[in-house]
């Protein structure tokens, strides 16, 4: 059907432009968010009645709905790089001249794997907030309409009811789920109990959780029966659209948007004009951008339940139950925390990586071999972290990493630095092994990251020898990685830097790869040569924690990390 309203519309556009005295055509593609797409189309056609136009040339325009983590996924694989929890894209799903995402969260996580991934403009068509919907019965049972709940009360029930069951569209293919997330784990704080919460709550969520937005939607009651509310959904994060047009269609049980404290970031809905397009395509796109700031536009946003990049919206929009306010322009205050695209701008990319190396940790399967250094470079205090050295800031990293892993990993445990098992500078602690079934003893083993006073960094040969462990017991259907923190260089004892490339160049397999991270602890690290031996392998990257007090945040990061060295 979408294809078929595009050439219609394109071939409407194409007679309409032969009457509007421009000559020749350019014809500009867009790629926009489901939601939003009918406004643009209809902007778009309107701007071509009117004789759209780039100094004489006649501008046609193609726009076509697709799904946000769909495309996100197409432009990753023009880069030659992927997004943590994306598959490919259908080779069908082609990059657009101009791509209108929901929100600039895609923007920053391909930017952060692909940096050659520059686009232009990227400021804000529209805005919907997110909110946390919930059955109307739930939320009055929680204190809605008299009580302003917050992120933190949220967190509460989610941690502690056994009553309230929540869900998340999967935040690494939801904006509005990883905001969701985001916000929780703000909420959470820091430190170890908040870690602890934080865990807590990307379990509960997991417990019902969606890849599609639609299927979340579904888990919610379909009655007003007291049974079927009880173990129907209870919560989970989506934006304001999304709770406008479920309600719209009339169900028994409707939701609430519930505006919380702290507002989380907004969709944002960025105008996103992409790296390749020419002077020409680029001229048009910023033609239909002017488009977007009308009035009629602002209109047709309404009309799909969406608001302006101000957070106010034009006439016909329809606030949802829960809005603060009937009137738009005051209920958008409760949820519109910015305006400009800054959905993204005041986010740390790192802050995004952490949260869903979190969520990849605790949903998906994997296997993998941690390698430890335990040099002598190893006792090095460390001051942020009251002057424990760096081995015992290693120790409580690993051991909070593995407590996030979930029982469908696999985890082995390996020691390096000079002569550990003879003349190798290697040794096995414990063997990729069920996490269902070895916890305990991977966590006791975790107490062995214990500095060898006179050892050297045999660097390159145990980075070998692991990646040939992984990759001879690799299992289909998981990540197999290799995770190697180390705070300084090779020692040179062994095989050369030259030789361990061109190895791992030769045992990389693609249908059998190993995903190699390495985590430099300090600032003795030579990130050129982490770098250089990274690169053979399949996939992975480098990342430096120059505080070792901040290792446990890095390890997140690296866990999200699907490809490149950052």
């Amino acid at each position: 059907m979408a294809i078929v309203v595009v050439l219609a519309g394109s071939y409407l556009g194409y007679q309409q432009l032969s009457d509007s005295g421009c000559s020749g055509s350019v014809r500009l593609t867009v790629a926009a968010a489901p939601e939003i797409a009918p406004a643009v189309e209809q902007t778009a056609q309107k701007w071509i009645q009117d004789g759209a136009n780039v100094n004489g040339t006649c501008v046609a325009v193609a726009v076509t709905p697709v799904n946000p983590a769909t495309m996100a996924a197409a432009v990753a694989s023009e880069h030659k790089v992927t997004l943590t929890g994306l598959g490919a894209a259908p080779e069908s799903v082609k990059v657009p001249d101009v791509w209108i995402a929901d929100s600039s969260t895609w923007l920053l996580r391909l930017k952060t794997e692909a940096p050659g991934f520059v686009p232009t403009d990227g400021k804000p068509v529209a805005q919907s907030p997110v909110v946390v919907a919930m059955p109307q019965p739930i939320a009055e049972q929680v204190g809605w309409p008299n009580k302003k709940l917050t992120w933190k009360d949220l967190l509460s029930q989610v941690t502690t009811s056994t009553q309230m069951r929540v869900g998340v569209v999967d935040p690494a293919r939801d904006a509005a789920g990883l905001a969701g997330l985001l916000a929780l784990g703000q909420a959470a704080g820091t430190g170890q109990q908040a870690q602890a919460a934080k865990v807590g709550a990307i379990k509960a969520l997991a417990q019902s959780a969606s890849a599609l937005r639609d299927d979340l939607l579904q888990k919610f009651p379909h009655s007003g029966d007291a049974n079927d509310i009880a173990t129907s959904l209870s919560a989970a994060p989506l934006s304001e659209e999304d709770v406008i047009a479920y309600n719209a269609e009339k169900p028994p049980v409707p939701l609430t948007a519930l505006y919380l404290d702290p507002s989380p970031m907004s969709l944002d809905y960025p105008y996103a004009i992409m790296p390749e397009v020419d002077l020409q395509k680029s001229a048009a796109a910023t033609g239909l951008r002017q488009q977007l700031q009308t009035a009629s536009f602002k209109n047709a946003l309404a009309g799909a339940g969406l608001r302006s990049p101000d957070g106010s919206a034009g006439s016909g929009f329809a606030a949802p139950l829960g809005a603060p306010d009937a009137s738009p322009a005051v209920s958008a205050s409760a949820g519109a925390k910015s305006e400009g695209g800054t959905a993204a701008s005041g986010l740390d990319a790192s802050a995004v990586s952490q949260v869903l190396g979190s969520w990849a940790a605790i949903t998906l399967p994997g296997r993998v071999l941690a390698v430890f250094d335990v040099s002598g470079s190893m006792l090095e205090p460390v001051p942020t972290a009251g002057g424990a050295d760096r081995a015992a800031v290693t120790r409580g990293a690993a051991s909070g990493g593995l407590a996030l892993f979930d029982d469908k990993w696999a985890v082995g445990v390996w020691l390096f630095s000079t002569e550990m098992n003879g003349k190798k500078p290697y040794k096995e602690i414990v063997p990729i092994s069920p996490l269902s079934s070895n916890r305990q003893k991977l966590q006791d083993s975790i107490k062995q990251i214990i500095p060898k006073k006179s050892g050297q960094t045999g660097l390159y040969d145990t980075l070998l020898a692991a990646y040939q462990n992984v990759q001879n017991s690799w299992q289909p259907g998981k990540i197999n990685s290799v995770i190697l923190f180390t705070d300084g260089e090779d020692s040179k004892e062994g095989i050369s830097q030259q030789a361990l490339v061109a190895k791992l160049k030769a045992l990389n397999d693609p249908k059998r790869p190993v995903r190699v991270v390495i985590v430099g602890i300090g600032t003795g690290v030579n990130r050129q040569e982490l770098e250089t031996i990274v690169k053979p392998t399949s996939a992975g990257g480098v990342f430096i924690a120059e505080d070792p007090a901040k290792i446990g945040e890095i390890f997140l990061e690296a866990i999200a990390s699907r490809s490149g060295a950052n």
